[in-house]
Parts: C-alpha cells; sequence; structure tokens
C-alpha cells in the first residue's frame, strides 16, 4: 500500500491528538497548555517602534499599567526607533526565544515596509503573527497658521507657486504614502521632508521649518486646538463628530480617499493562540473602559477592536492596497 507524505502527516497529527497518542506528545501538549496558563512569567516588554510622543507611544502608555493590573505582571514601554519602526519590529521578532515581548506600532505602517525596504531583515507576514487592533485615527493634512491655503484645492495651486516643505514620518511611512496618493490625485508639487517620528515632524511644521504635515490625528489634535497648525482636511471617508469642521480629502476633490494610523499590536509568530487570543480579550476591554475610550476620542482616535484573525486578514489586504502605491510612486530604500 502507497501511502503520501500528507496522508502521513495527517495521521500523525491525529495520533498526537488522540487518546491513544503516545506519552510524549500528551506530555508535550499538557506542558504547553500549562506554559500558556501561567504566562506571563516574567515582565512583559511593549515596543513602540518610533519616538515618545507619537500615536502608538500615548496608546501604549495609556494601556501598559492597566494590561499590567490585569496580567499581575510587570509591564513595560520602550521606544525603539529607526528605520521607519522597522528597528523596533525587528527587536520583537528577535525575542521570540523570551516569549514575552510584543510590538505596538501602526500595523498600517508594518504592512506597508515589505514593498518599501528591499533588504529587510524580516518579512512581518512570516515572522510576525496579529494580536489585537485597538484603535483608528485619521491622517489630518495640516498646514502652519502662515500658510495662505485653507483647502486642499488652495494648497495644491500654492505648491505651484512657491517652494513647500512637506513633512512625513519618514519616506515610506504610512503619511508619507498617503501625501503621495494625495500629490498624484491632484497634481500637487511639494517637497518631501522625512523625520524619524511623528513627534519631530509636528515639532518643526510648529517651528515653520516645514509647511505642511500629514500626520495621525490622535498626535496632531492638540497642536490643532491650541492653534498652532490649520487643518485642511482629514483622511477619513466622512466626517468626524470630534471635529465636524474639518472637511475631508474625499470631499475636497479626491473622491473615496482614505488613509489613517491602525494601532495594533504584533508579537513573534511563536507566540501561541492562547497566549495572543488572552491579550487581545484583555487589550479590548481596557481600550473600552469609559475613562480609556474618552481619552483617546477626545485625542481623535476611534476605538476599532479585532482579534487575531481579523487583524490578519487586515494586515493582509493593506500590504496589498499599499504595495501598488508603491509600486506606481516607485518608492525603493536599502
Amino acid at each position: 500500500m502507497n501511502v503520501s507524505k500528507r496522508q502521513f502527516l495527517g495521521g500523525a497529527a491525529a495520533l498526537c491528538l488522540s487518546p491513544l497518542a503516545p506519552g510524549w506528545a500528551r506530555v508535550a501538549n499538557a506542558a504547553t497548555a500549562a506554559a500558556d496558563a501561567n504566562w506571563p512569567t516574567r515582565p512583559v516588554r511593549i515596543i513602540v517602534p518610533y519616538p515618545p510622543g507619537g500615536s502608538s507611544d500615548i496608546i501604549a502608555r495609556i494601556l501598559a499599567p492597566r494590561l499590567a493590573d490585569a496580567l499581575k505582571q510587570t509591564v513595560v514601554v520602550e521606544n525603539k526607533p529607526g528605520a521607519n519602526g522597522n528597528l523596533g519590529a525587528g527587536l520583537v521578532v528577535q525575542s521570540a526565544a523570551e516569549g514575552h515581548t510584543v510590538l505596538l506600532c501602526d500595523v498600517g505602517a508594518l504592512a506597508i515596509s515589505p514593498s518599501v525596504y528591499t533588504k529587510l531583515s524580516f518579512d512581518p507576514s512570516k515572522d510576525l503573527r496579529a494580536v489585537s487592533m485597538l484603535a483608528y485615527s485619521p491622517h489630518v493634512l495640516a498646514v502652519h497658521p502662515d500658510v495662505p491655503a485653507k483647502t486642499v484645492q488652495e494648497l495644491v495651486a500654492l505648491s505651484k507657486k512657491q517652494r513647500l516643505n512637506f513633512a512625513v514620518t519618514a519616506i515610506g511611512s504610512a503619511p508619507h504614502l498617503a501625501a503621495v496618493a494625495v500629490q498624484q490625485a491632484t497634481g500637487a508639487q511639494w517637497e518631501y521632508v522625512p523625520y524619524k517620528g511623528g513627534s519631530q515632524a509636528v515639532t518643526d511644521t510648529i517651528g515653520g521649518q516645514t509647511q505642511v504635515i500629514m500626520n495621525g490625528l490622535l498626535a496632531t489634535l492638540p497642536h490643532i486646538k491650541a492653534g498652532k497648525l490649520r487643518p485642511i482636511a482629514i483622511s477619513k471617508g466622512e466626517r468626524m463628530q470630534l471635529v465636524p469642521d474639518i472637511p475631508t480629502i474625499s470631499e475636497q476633490g479626491v473622491k473615496g480617499f482614505e488613509s489613517g494610523t491602525w494601532q495594533g499590536v504584533m508579537a513573534p509568530i511563536t507566540t501561541t493562540d492562547p497566549v495572543a487570543e488572552r491579550l487581545a480579550m484583555l487589550m479590548a476591554q481596557i481600550v473600552n473602559q469609559p475613562d480609556v475610550k474618552a481619552q483617546l476620542n477626545e485625542q481623535g482616535a476611534e476605538i476599532v477592536t479585532r482579534n487575531p484573525a481579523e487583524l490578519t486578514q487586515f494586515f493582509n489586504s493593506e500590504r496589498a492596497r499599499w504595495a501598488k502605491v508603491v509600486q506606481s510612486a516607485d518608492i525603493r530604500l536599502d
């Protein structure tokens, strides 16, 4: 009788799950289940791959103390900026063996990286796994108050008459590609100035070194409210209840345009389903606590929770979507 390799492996897997499974298999399964039930056994690290003060950092520092209470274990936030978030993501991949480090980042930006970086040391689809989506904040297109433009059309026209320095969080970042998509649709002629994170990009636009910025609303809204930046448009499909006076990019001529920062948590691929699902459940509960929800809403973020399977589907969709923009704009970095 001929038995295929697939049939053999399938039979072996079924045997390991049956009451007749060898003793070593039952012991291994029991040990894994016990480890999952006892997790975490040491402090948990949340790596934010950007400088302090950005959207991911804000959410991580709100989340950490509450997650520590839920897990009965210390939770620390570490900022590891560099290479548009890829440095911190790579550190999380390398931490797989210790099993207590997760990544909190703009998962949409992470999905872009494989298309932009030709020498990326890891593949986020193979070396990381989805844990939980937490919040969405649209990008906001804003300008220094001295810029004589109040609409997308006026800003595009101005860019054709004088040099406009456009601050973005790194070439190939989600805000950069969103700006590129607007540029392609409108014929704008601004010059991009890349930064290592959104907080410095905001600071320089407030200071006048750059005149235009595309950044997450969560990290930018306080400066808009303070009158330090003037909003031109948000990148949501429809206006936000929080800022009803800020029109969308879509209603100003770029029909259907939508982008933003999707704040979520990823973990090393070796993270088990029970651990990932437990973290997803706890984090969803935390961001939906009335005080947390109100705090994030007030700063321009909407609570959007997705479980590991749903986040995986979203990540794969975003990776395919932005790969087309990267290819059309011919953006490649080492």
